[in-house]
């Protein structure tokens, strides 16, 4: 695919793009590390959200911590190696992470590349749709100053993902909880619906019951998102709840049929250790 104005993109693992969605892109990630009882592991290399299942259930509460600043270096390397000469860089939200403010003092350090970063005030599916969405608009011939001055801007503020979860229990335990208001009734099956901030913190927005309800406002919350615009990307993503994601994707294809793209992934493990299992998230990105 035509890229002449040789643009990289950089991300970290909590953008949650597989390889699958990787593929034939230059899209690069750095991973975020998880410290736990037996070592450290880099996410998505050598742990997954499985993994961080396995150990919350066994009552290990792993903590996380920023990419390691070699692995960062190599991977610009690598970038500018691999021929590129400018690079985007959209990294987990400021309000939950350093990891924003560590890639762009390095960055600022690099005299090979030209580099912008950017802080997605997200994570997850938002991150990773707007990367994605970014590579199409590359193809599409947008060049260098119109993305970095307006399109990717445009794209972070018009980037809607939602989730919900089982328990606020390990946001809390990870001192993650932001503007989330713990709430009672989880035994009742009652689930938080959890969106990102404008200061990219987390906030709890509603709450309902069980599975289908759950995938209901979702729906719902992404349409008031999309108001009267046309043009739009969907995405979806679970953790540990694949039997509820695909039940969602049917749901919000009916609901949005004209979707430009519906992409789907997998919650990271970094995430997981702050949201555990039982997870669904739907998130909408308005184009036009």
């Amino acid at each position: 695919m035509s890229n002449p104005h040789k643009i990289a993109l950089l991300t970290d693992s909590t953008a949650d793009l597989t390889a699958q969605l990787r593929q034939g892109k230059p899209i690069y990630t750095v991973p975020l590390r998880i410290l736990c009882a037996d070592g450290e592991y880099h996410d998505g290399v050598d742990i997954f959200s499985e993994d961080i299942y396995r150990r919350l259930d066994a009552g290990e509460i792993p903590k996380t911590s920023l990419p390691d600043l070699p692995f960062l270096a190599r991977t610009l390397d690598q970038i500018a190696a691999d021929g590129y000469e400018k690079v985007i860089a959209v990294m987990l939200s400021s309000g939950l992470s350093g990891t924003f403010n560590m890639v762009r003092l390095y960055a600022a350090e690099r005299s090979d590349l030209e580099i912008k970063v950017f802080d997605s005030l997200s994570g997850a599916l938002g991150s990773g749709i707007t990367v994605l969405q970014l590579w199409e608009e590359i193809c599409a011939g947008a060049d260098w100053e119109y993305l970095v001055e307006h399109r990717v801007p445009e794209l972070i503020g018009n980037t809607f993902p939602f989730f919900t979860v089982d328990t606020l229990e390990y946001l809390a335990k990870g001192g993650r909880i932001g503007k989330v208001t713990a709430m009672a009734g989880t035994m009742l099956s009652i689930k938080p619906v959890i969106h990102f901030s404008e200061d990219g913190q987390l906030q709890s927005i509603a709450k309902v019951r069980g599975f289908r309800q759950a995938q209901d406002k979702l729906v719902e919350l992404c349409r008031e998102r999309l108001g009267s615009h046309r043009r739009y990307n969907l995405a979806i993503e679970h953790g540990g709840a694949s039997e509820a994601m695909e039940q969602l994707r049917e749901k919000l294809l009916s609901a949005f049929p004209d979707c430009e793209h519906c992409w789907e992934s997998t919650i990271d493990a970094t995430l997981s250790v702050y949201i555990g299992k039982g997870v669904i998230g739907a998130g909408i990105q308005v184009l036009d």
